[in-house]
């Protein structure tokens, strides 16, 4: 077994031998070792000591650490010898009863987003850290019993240079003054889980300030590197965050569970963001340094919401083991829409769940049709397992079966089911049929079977609508069949909307909508039986269901002609969303799809449906065009991006959203003359500023299309000298058109375990172009051997993170290669190599990615 990873038979087994009472935490981050003497590479590594109270019955157990080197180890006041560490784990062997154990290491600080991250800020030489423990990275930064469910009192005592600052769960005490450095000791904290702990250090910049909380008026930091403090919109964020503890505090009936709540935003973060308890760590590009349309702002209003709704559940409350990740993902990812969508009801703005629809949605509809796929309660057998799904099934089909249990319910019965919950549980642990039996008792019914279909089975149903309708134009019989993928053939009871919707004066308005519950193969809806038929039938109107849907002839002819005189903007997502799937089916040429984003996106209201159809139709254009018609199909987007630039207002959301997405899609020479002037200054639309994030699109598109070299990249890094710019000119490098540069750009990729995360995920991020496909022809065997190397854990991959594992899979395979003979190559290399889950996985979706690319441009050959 790989010996960082933990089963759950394990956990469940040491979780059964013993309890946890507390933590003593002391970390040295000056360079020196416990004893002060100074350590051979301080900026590599850093002292640890553990101290830990526990019970225990006697079994053998162990306590977890990833470290360079155990220096000792006492087990209530008497050594043990230190060579017991090994493979991960120190082994302990006591007698039944109360023990204090203490364990001194040298850790390593992570360059990958894993356990303790440091990072050198290039635009300044100052130094910051950030803990990432989710989900069992702790062990990189202190030992500990690392399971969620052996919760425990954490005290930590943090030694820095006198300069920094500290942040952890507890609220910032006074530092201590010791020659060159500080000791900031921090408070116990109440029971938490180890995997939202945190410690935050270094030159960082610090916005105090608070938040009114249901207890009282609390600290609540704003923490951020010096270098883009002119980037923190402390004023917006700090908005959200008052209003969503306003909306949470109401929801779920109790204060906020700790004693402060900082923001920090930190640098090469690989995810958005991190519940640690009252310590919330953010990703700082959601600082932006250049413009943003509102789908941004609303993408990181989101983010602090979902972090926030965390509190109460996953950290007051927290599952017992991973099996139940989905519910503290999907509760949180709901969360974060309904609260968006009351602070809009009270303070004005955008509906969340358009954007939901248009985005978040997308992706779980992807995931679920993907041979990968999996039930919401996931089957977590062990670290590998949870790793592997921090997916769009765990956020927004979970988010999603919420939404439509909620309808299902009622909003207040399951926000009491909530409460209870909640009251119940907290500041322990607790199992999703505990949340079950509390929404239970609080709506009177029995939610078993909704349980069972919805949670427990895997796939996606498709509804499909019939409609019969006499010479007079009216509706005979409208049916709905239910069916399901032969894998996973589920018919599920679906709770949804049906809005109807006619032409008038040119504006497609929905004038009704009723609620239906689809069962079984066949529904018939009578409700619409006699009546004329509408133009305009719209199946799972107000998105209540999760399911692929297929409009009748009449009523699809008619949304995809009047997407653009639809006012109602949900309505108008599902119809992105349907089109998008149809695409993806074969059912809708690649041509029709780009020809309906050409129509519609330069009046669609939401930018992030904007965004997304944008980058939609560019997939269209390459991955779901057939190669001899991919140059054609390509330049008719270009050119149509090019007149709904021009016919953009100056200055406004969507030229901004037009000019990312055509510098994307560009592709030709002519169209590299006309981007490369922008860089000068010269020909820029007028109210579109090219900042600096801009240069780096216009610049990774020449890059691509072969129109510069690595000077000229050279050249835009001496004006940007940000961690920002030497991200992106390592991406720029890895798109050149150029196969010395390809080959390097692979060596970092796949060889160099120095080059931090996100460099390295731009990187693989900027590898693959179609357009390039002679330059990718030689990386189909090295992506197969480099997976094999992944599988093996061998060279750099025995101690690779988990991100840069994911960026190689997912981001080097060469899409842009995919035919017939290479689906045989992958096929007969998967049947006789040893593979790791992760890259079986990995392997597994680009074979099904590339069955559905194939097939849609088979259809689109078809002159569909």
């Amino acid at each position: 077994m790989n010996p960082v990873n933990i089963t759950r038979d394990e956990a469940r087994t040491r979780s059964a031998a013993l309890s946890v009472e507390s933590y003593r935490i002391s970390l040295d981050l000056t360079g020196h070792d416990a004893d002060g003497r100074a350590l051979a590479d301080p900026d590599e590594t850093f002292s640890s000591v553990s101290t830990v109270r526990f019970a225990s019955d006697g079994s053998d157990t162990w306590i977890d650490i990833i470290a360079d080197d155990v220096t000792r180890i006492e087990l209530d006041g008497s050594p043990l010898d230190p060579q017991l560490f090994a493979d991960c784990r120190i082994p302990l062997s006591a007698p039944a009863g109360s023990h204090d154990l203490s364990v001194t290491a040298i850790c390593r600080y992570s360059h990958t987003g894993e356990g303790l991250h440091r990072f050198v800020d290039p635009a300044d030489g100052r130094v910051y850290l950030y803990s990432q423990f989710e989900s069992a990275d702790a062990r990189r930064a202190y030992a500990c019993f690392e399971q969620p469910d052996l919760k425990a009192s954490f005290e930590f005592t943090v030694r820095a240079p006198r300069e920094w600052i500290v942040v952890s769960n507890s609220p910032e005490p006074a530092p201590a003054a010791q020659g060159g450095t500080s000791i900031w000791h921090f408070e116990p904290t109440p029971r938490i889980s180890t995997y939202i702990t945190a410690i935050i250090a270094g030159e960082y910049h610090v916005e105090r300030g608070t938040v009114a909380s249901a207890k009282g008026v609390l600290g609540a930091s704003l923490v951020c590197r010096q270098s883009v403090v002119p980037h923190l919109d402390s004023a917006r964020i700090r908005s959200t965050t008052q209003a969503g503890f306003g909306v949470y505090e109401q929801a779920f009936g109790r204060p906020y569970p700790f004693a402060k709540y900082d923001q920090l935003f930190v640098p090469e973060y690989n995810a958005g963001a991190m519940e640690n308890a009252g310590a919330v760590t953010i990703r700082d590009e959601y600082l932006f340094r250049s413009q943003v349309t509102s789908a941004d702002l609303e993408q990181r209003d989101n983010t602090i919401l979902h972090e926030l709704a965390h509190m109460w559940f996953g950290d007051l409350v927290t599952m017992r083991w991973w099996d139940d990740l989905w519910l503290n993902e999907s509760f949180a990812e709901w969360c974060s829409h309904y609260a968006q969508q009351k602070i809009a009801e009270h303070d004005g703005g955008a509906d969340p769940w358009v954007g939901f629809a248009n985005a978040r949605k997308g992706w779980a509809y992807i995931q679920d049709q993907l041979p990968t796929t999996h039930p919401i309660a996931a089957d977590m057998v062990d670290l590998e397992a949870v790793e592997q799904n921090f997916d769009g099934i765990t956020y927004a089909k979970g988010a999603s079966v919420l939404k439509q249990l909620v309808a299902f319910v009622g909003e207040q019965n399951f926000l009491a089911g909530v409460r209870e919950y909640l009251s119940e549980h907290a500041f322990g642990n607790a199992e999703f049929a505990d949340l079950l039996d509390a929404l239970q008792k609080a709506s009177g019914r029995d939610l078993s079977q909704f349980a069972a279909q919805w949670l427990q089975t895997s796939g996606v149903n498709t509804l499909r609508a019939n409609a019969e309708v006499d010479d007079a134009g009216v509706l005979r019989r409208y049916e709905i069949t239910q069916s399901a993928p032969a894998d996973h053939p589920t018919l599920r009871t679906h709770h949804l909307a049906i809005g109807l919707g006619t032409l008038v004066d040119g504006k497609l308005a929905i004038a009704e909508s009723f609620e239906v519950e689809i069962d079984g193969e066949h529904t018939e809806i009578d409700a619409l039986a006699g009546r004329p038929r509408p133009d305009l039938i719209l199946l799972n109107h107000r998105d209540l269901g999760f399911a692929k849907i297929r409009l009748d002839e009449h009523s699809l002819a008619t949304a995809l002609a009047h997407i653009a005189d639809l006012p109602d903007a949900l309505a108008r997502a599902l119809v992105w969303s349907m089109a998008w799937d149809m695409a993806r089916d074969a059912q809708l040429s690649a041509a029709d799809y780009i020809d309906l984003v050409l129509r519609g996106a330069g009046s669609e209201t939401d930018m992030t449906g904007v965004r997304t159809s944008l980058r939609r139709a560019l997939s269209c254009a390459t991955a779901y065009t057939a190669p001899a018609g991919r140059e054609e199909l390509r330049s008719r987007l270009t050119d149509g991006l090019w007149g709904l630039l021009d016919a953009a207002a100056a200055g406004s959301q969507h030229q901004l959203a037009l000019a990312d997405a055509l510098v994307a899609t560009a592709a030709r020479p002519q169209d590299a003359q006309r981007l490369a002037r922008w860089l000068d200054g010269e020909a820029v639309p007028a109210g579109l500023v090219i900042d600096q994030d801009r240069r780096w699109e216009v610049l990774t598109t020449l890059a691509r299309i072969g129109v510069i070299d690595e000077t000229r990249i050279d050249a835009e890094r001496g004006r940007d000298r940000t961690i920002t710019g030497a991200e992106r000119a390592a991406g720029a490098k890895s798109a050149l058109a150029d196969p010395q540069a390809k080959a390097r750009a692979w060596q970092l990729a796949t060889e160099d375990p120095s080059v931090p995360n996100a460099t390295h995920r731009t990187i693989c991020a900027n590898f693959v172009h179609y357009g390039q496909e002679s330059l990718l022809e030689p990386y189909v065997e090295r992506y197969l051997q480099v997976c094999e190397l992944i599988s093996s854990h061998e060279g750099i991959w025995a101690t690779r993170g988990t991100a840069a594992r994911e960026a190689v899979l997912n981001m080097l395979w060469p899409a842009p290669l995919a035919d017939r003979s290479l689906l045989d190559r992958l096929d007969g290399w998967a049947a006789k190599a040893d593979l790791s889950a992760p890259v079986r996985r990995a392997v597994s979706e680009h074979r099904d990615q590339t069955l559905r690319a194939l097939a849609a441009q088979e259809f689109g050959a078809e002159g569909h």
